[in-house]
């Protein structure tokens, strides 16, 4: 099978051939259609994981994933070859990934239906994005009328992260440049704007008080907790905590992203539904996934697919 995949720390991915993995009992062998990059696959190329997980090389690239049951190992029985599938690459090794065209994973976790109206595509930037998204955001359980900070907005989770505050009823506030990127985040139902070189005069132009609550996705952990209101919620995917939480009475979280069956089939719905627009910026075929990674590390609006 054709994968993009690494043979040792420091090595650049390249398409390469590899052997059709083989699903062990309780696996699911999926055929991938579609994938997207993430910031775990920058951690997983740059060696930051060692100690965290087992490299077991060559390493495919690839969280998400999105396609058709090829096979099934034994005691499985909770999807059937020929169903559509979608989900996250949750193996407890790093070594398969959605950049090939097959990946066994886990039937019970990490895996999901792929309802009808949900394409491959969509599918396919949908689970590790979506899931870091829905868990911030209940990390900080906004009610409507409350005020959200989301510094990290334009990227594929704070996309989604947006759309999901809103639909609670909540006002945005979303980190943005002026031009294209306040075009996305406002689009998307931001109801402000705030560029990151003057994040405190914007926000505060807003929420003199400070914001009920706020998520960190990128950018300063310190300068986003400073613009809480005492007694605000704070949930970071980046793993930072304010220093002083317990001076402020600030819930403070760290949030990993959690893809377990039913928050994966939530999502789904809500896009299928229409209350969730997934914003696929560029697809690239499998042979581009390095111009892929490169233009995911220069920044980008949304998420980049993967097709295979």
């Amino acid at each position: 099978m054709r994968a993009v995949a690494f043979t040792a720390f420091g090595a650049a991915p390249e398409v390469t051939e590899l052997p059709v993995p083989e699903p062990a009992p309780g696996e699911v062998l999926v055929q991938v259609r579609a994938s997207s990059v993430n910031g775990f696959d920058l951690g997983v190329l740059g060696g930051f994981l060692k100690g965290v997980y087992e490299y077991e090389f060559p390493v495919v690239i690839g969280k998400d994933f999105a396609g058709v049951v090829a096979a099934v190992g034994e005691g499985v029985n909770e999807v059937t070859v020929g169903d559509g599938v979608f989900g996250v690459v949750m193996r407890p090794t790093l070594g398969q990934g959605g950049f090939a065209e097959y990946v066994a994973v886990p039937q019970g976790y990490g895996i999901a239906r792929l309802p009808e109206g949900l394409d491959h595509a969509r599918a396919g930037v949908l689970g590790l994005a979506g899931t870091a998204a829905l868990n911030a955001l209940d990390a900080v359980a906004p009610e409507a009328g409350e005020t959200v900070l989301i510094s990290g907005a334009t990227g594929g989770v704070g996309a989604l992260a947006i759309q999901l505050a809103v639909s609670r009823g909540a006002t945005v506030i979303a980190t943005a440049r002026p031009g294209a990127e306040t075009e996305f985040v406002t689009g998307l139902g931001a109801a402000h704007a705030v560029d990151h070189a003057d994040l405190a005069a914007g926000v505060r132009a807003v929420a003199p008080g400070g914001v009920h609550a706020a998520l960190h996705l990128a950018g300063d952990g310190a300068a986003v907790a400073d613009l809480l209101a005492n007694g605000g919620r704070f949930a970071s995917t980046v793993h930072f905590t304010p220093e002083d939480a317990g001076e402020r009475d600030l819930k403070a979280t760290t949030v990993m992203a959690d893809p377990d069956p039913a928050t994966l089939a939530l999502l789904a719905a809500e896009v299928v539904q229409g209350r969730l627009r997934v914003p696929v910026a560029k697809v690239y075929p499998l042979e581009e996934a390095q111009r892929a990674i490169a233009d995911f590390t220069g920044g980008t609006l949304g998420k980049l697919a993967v097709s295979i």
